[in-house]
């Protein structure tokens, strides 16, 4: 692995398997450290407050992820520019690309915080959460709201750092992000008895904190943080580059949250077990996605250094390592979910009813899972090639498919419930089917040599 520079890394030469190991392998630890705190923070939550509190904290999951995508959307966009200029050895371009992309991320999400703030009670209603879970739902929901902006730090940071290479400063950050924030979930709601809102605020301290001194130690160690007064000037060229890849990505992001907000409201009208089943099978799959999200951010920055270097050949083979790695990560992870689901599910919650529901909905979901890794794959090859318009396609197969596919199918009698569980991974299928379609009529039109 070339290092070019302390804590950074150049992914233009030598072994491109071993590079995007090496480099995924610290983010995949922090992602899943990240999901594990998910996993904890639902357990808390789910064993010590009850199913209802569950059921509170995942009727608000879709629309607190609406808020966060039109956020980290722009910090991707960044942080794609970034490699991009890290690939050509531009390192003045570098510096200007992180003042630059800090000034979008500190307007953006105080915008998005504001709105959401407003538009809490209105949005629950339209999803028609139960009225005996709606009051902790708008409590939790606001707490986040009001966060935006310092969850947002840690991800902009995070997609910044990545870009230049460097996968473990992120990793160390999140690692102290996830104990702190597990301490602080027993402490605000066994000790404290805060309830629901206390699992909010321990989320919004602990990735504040996080980002705020990951920020302060990059400015210490990383070289492209060393930066002059005339790095902080605005640069509209580099601004329009980052909005021009990021506003899409937003979109598709935001698409994606509005699609699983419709979604939601399906799942909401079949009452509280449905809702609290569904709410463990996502944070279950959450954790599930982190393989497959580190192929693609990692793709995004191979595939990203390398095309700016315009080194196509090396984007090419990435993608097809990138493939291969899906592939065999979910052939794995299936029979694991058919045979044991139902003691996964169990984790956490003690209600018979919901253990049951979420054990077999999982089994069909899982059977799915090859076509996840294909969307996470080629979006991130994508990305690096500055995509825009993938972004958006992507998301609006995903809004289509949402917005009709569980309807469809949860109205069929023979189907009913767990046409649900069914429309998620036939929507997973038509999004990486998608993304296939692109990777072969725009990707290889770009590499071509």
């Amino acid at each position: 692995m070339h290092k070019r520079k302390n804590n950074t890394m150049n992914m233009t030469s030598g072994n491109p398997l071993k590079l995007i190991a090496g480099f995924a392998l610290p983010m995949l630890v922090g992602n899943i450290f990240q999901q594990l705190y998910n996993l904890a923070d639902s357990v808390i939550v789910g064993r010590i407050l009850g199913k209802d509190a569950l059921a509170a904290v995942g009727a608000t999951g879709s629309v607190t992820f609406l808020f966060f995508a039109l956020c980290n959307g722009i910090g991707s966009g960044g942080g794609i520019v970034t490699s991009q200029f890290f690939g050509q050895g531009d390192d003045k371009s570098v510096r200007r690309c992180i003042t630059n992309t800090g000034y979008i991320m500190l307007v953006v999400p105080l915008i998005i915080g504001s709105l959401g703030l407003i538009l809490s009670k209105p949005l629950l209603l339209l999803l028609q959460t139960p009225e005996d879970i709606l009051a902790d739902s708008l409590v939790y929901m606001r707490i986040m709201c009001v966060g935006t902006v310092f969850v947002s730090i840690y991800n902009f940071i995070s997609s910044i750092l990545r870009a230049l290479g460097d996968s473990k400063t992120p990793l160390y950050f999140l690692i102290f992000s996830c104990i702190l924030n597990v301490g602080l979930d027993l402490f605000f709601i066994l000790y404290l008895n805060m309830g629901v809102w206390g699992a909010a605020v321990a989320t919004v301290i602990s990735q504040f904190l996080s980002g705020a001194l990951c920020i302060l130690h990059s400015f210490k160690k990383n070289p492209y943080f060393k930066l002059s007064v005339e790095d902080f000037y605005y640069d509209k060229d580099i601004v329009y580059k980052t909005i021009r890849l990021g506003i899409p990505l937003s979109l598709q992001f935001s698409m994606i949250s509005i699609s699983v907000m419709a979604l939601q409201s399906v799942i909401n009208s079949f009452g509280p077990v449905a809702i609290a089943a569904n709410t463990a099978i996502t944070r279950i799959e959450t954790v599930i996605h982190q393989p497959y999200q580190t192929v693609g951010a990692t793709l995004s920055t191979f595939c990203g250094q390398n095309y700016g270097a315009g080194e196509f050949k090396r984007v090419k083979e990435g993608h097809r390592y990138g493939l291969i790695i899906v592939a065999v990560f979910s052939v794995l992870m299936l029979p694991v979910m058919q045979l044991f689901g139902k003691e996964i599910v169990s984790i956490f919650v003690e209600e018979p009813e919901v253990i049951e529901m979420g054990a077999k909905a999982i089994k069909i979901s899982s059977m799915f899972y090859i076509f996840l890794g294909i969307i996470y794959s080629i979006r991130g090859v994508l990305g690096g090639l500055g995509d825009a318009l993938f972004s958006l396609i992507n998301g609006i197969v995903e809004v289509i498919g949402r917005f009709t596919v569980p309807f469809i199918l949860t109205a069929i009698p023979a189907i009913g419930l767990w046409g649900i569980w069914w429309s998620v991974g036939i929507v997973w299928f038509m999004a990486g089917f998608s993304a296939w379609i692109r990777y072969r009529t725009y990707g290889l039109k770009q590499l071509q040599e």
